[in-house]
């Protein structure tokens, strides 16, 4: 089973996390299952930005990025060359390591 780990978040993982995660399953569901609340403001269908994520290593091993999340990432706060949203990332047998972004958009509540 792969191993994600997330670096250090000041509200959402202080100390950083590392856990186990099914293949297939999101990331955002794994750091759901994990007690590390990250929001999805949308329910997890690829219609907000507010799950994005930084995927420091593994990134190449993820299911390929959609035209619907390539739009929806152009609105995510700092933004990165390996950013992908996590509701849509799919975990594959590689270990991964991610990055939460200090800040979100959420554009229904702003």
């Amino acid at each position: 089973m792969p191993t994600i780990t997330v670096l250090p978040h000041p509200e959402l993982a202080p100390a950083g996390a590392v856990f186990d995660a099914p293949q297939n399953m999101s990331i955002c569901d794994a750091l759901l299952l994990n007690k590390i609340d990250m929001e999805h403001a949308c329910g997890q269908v690829g219609a907000c930005s507010t799950c994005h994520v930084v995927v420091v290593q593994g990134f190449d091993t993820l299911n390929a990025l959609g035209d619907n999340e390539e739009d929806m990432l152009d609105q995510a706060w700092g933004l990165q060359p390996q950013s992908r949203l996590s509701c849509q990332a799919r975990v594959s047998g590689a270990d991964l390591t991610v990055e939460l972004p200090r800040y979100t958009l959420n554009h229904a509540k702003e």
